[in-house]
């Protein structure tokens, strides 16, 4: 019962971010469409908003929340139990709506996916603290990783995909302790939010039929292009914000806020507002119209958003965000070889699988997520191929994903700085 209730609840909070999250996008948008000189007082203003919701209420919240989820999966098998309470809780789930609101209607470039996977892991989290002293005990870390997989699966509507995550990247233990409440909880999430949403697909069904019969040439140069620049691009994320660290000792870290927001504006105003958002305004047109051309920095762009709003301090993930820039990748190439639409969809799917890949080590949870997006189960081998090839290139360039020196990060921090006992109350 309770990790049915915790799904329920987690579904329809899915639904309601996702709705606030794409309203407050669309609305940026639409001021920004005829109006784009509003970027330079709109995104110093959200950017600092954001980032002082984060730092002044839930420290925890800010960025994706996948490593955050992590480290307190892990912390729940220690002495350290009590400091989960920093990670997830109530006040985690409030400020990581609301900052990631403010800083995408400001023109940050983050997603919406890992902020769900902590909010959904925040549920039944506090579902779990709530369950009475006489009812049987459930292990805290199955709990967790159940929550996490059904904030995935109600996010993306890919339920596959919530399980391969769980299984991939987050469990420690053997699924078959868990299997029963994993797999219940990601349908009731799953069907929580389709039953709101209805049974949307999150890009739709982009045509690759007739594929050229040299397309897996083409599939593998994009998997290693797209590979290293998800590596490359995790790696410039964590130099940036260990740079925003040394920063802050010498200066006002409102000032490093500013300046991230004054670059987001400097480009999107001189050079291209592809920059803004997260993504999903550059994956659309590129996978459903027939001009697929696009222009040699867009895929730069579209990775330099990322690293500079992440650095500022704010939440949102990184999912949609690397999704859109390894589309871009999938797609300069199918431009360069003057591809036929379908081949070149089947690109920018094996950039999106590839990039993500590279930042996030979960080939599996890569290629079954765009399969469920797309529904194009007649390119799962080639999407396959692209995530193999990818996390080898990637393992090349660091052993470790993006969300691994995260979750370490976060161990640390929270160590450091236990948990008031006063502070338990408010969190859970």
């Amino acid at each position: 019962m309770p990790f049915y209730i915790a799904s329920f609840i987690a579904g329809i909070l899915a639904v309601l971010y996702a709705r606030l999250f794409a309203a407050a996008e669309h609305l940026s948008f639409s001021l920004l469409e005829d109006r784009l000189w509003l970027i330079w007082l709109l995104a110093p203003v959200c950017f600092v908003v954001a980032s002082l919701l984060v730092s002044k209420f839930a420290p925890y919240s800010r960025g994706s929340g996948i490593p955050q989820v992590m480290a307190a999966i892990d912390l729940t098998n220690t002495r350290n139990k009590t400091a989960v309470s920093k990670l997830l809780g109530i006040r985690i789930i409030l400020i990581k709506v609301l900052s990631s609101i403010v800083l995408i209607f400001g023109g940050g470039a983050i997603g919406r996916e890992g902020p769900t996977i902590q909010i959904s892991a925040s549920v039944f989290y506090i579902i779990n603290r709530w369950i009475p002293a006489s009812w049987p005990k459930i292990k805290l870390q199955n709990m967790i990783m159940t929550g996490a997989a059904a904030g995935l699966a109600a996010a993306f509507n890919t339920p596959l995909g919530g399980i391969v995550f769980a299984v991939e990247e987050l469990t420690k233990t053997h699924i078959r302790y868990f299997r029963t409440a994993l797999f219940s909880a990601v349908i009731i999430a799953g069907l929580t939010a389709q039953w709101l949403l209805g049974p949307y697909l999150y890009l739709g069904f982009p045509k690759v039929n007739n594929l050229s019969n040299y397309i897996i040439g083409a599939v593998v140069l994009v998997a290693c292009f797209a590979g290293l620049a998800g590596a490359f691009f995790s790696k410039a994320i964590l130099k940036l914000s260990a740079l925003r660290m040394q920063f802050g000792k010498q200066y006002t870290p409102v000032y490093w806020i500013i300046l991230c927001a004054l670059v987001i504006a400097f480009v999107a105003y001189f050079i291209n507002p592809v920059i803004l958002g997260s993504g999903n305004e550059v994956m659309n047109p590129l996978l459903f119209s027939n001009d697929k051309s696009i222009e040699w920095y867009v895929p730069f762009l579209r990775m330099l958003g990322p690293i500079v709003t992440f650095s500022a301090g704010g939440a949102g993930g990184i999912f949609a965000p690397s999704l859109s820039a390894g589309a871009t990748i999938g797609a300069f190439v199918a431009d360069y070889f003057q591809l036929s639409a379908s081949d070149a969809n089947l690109l920018i799917l094996a950039g999106m699988v590839a990039f993500l890949t590279g930042v996030t080590r979960t080939p599996f949870t890569a290629a079954i997520l765009v399969l469920e997006m797309t529904d194009r189960h007649s390119v799962i081998f080639y999407l396959m191929l692209a995530a193999m090839v990818a996390n080898l290139i990637a393992l090349t360039i660091d052993r470790h994903s993006f969300y691994d020196h995260l979750k370490k990060q976060y161990q640390r921090e929270v160590l450091a700085d236990p948990v008031p006992a006063s502070s338990k109350a408010i969190d859970t």
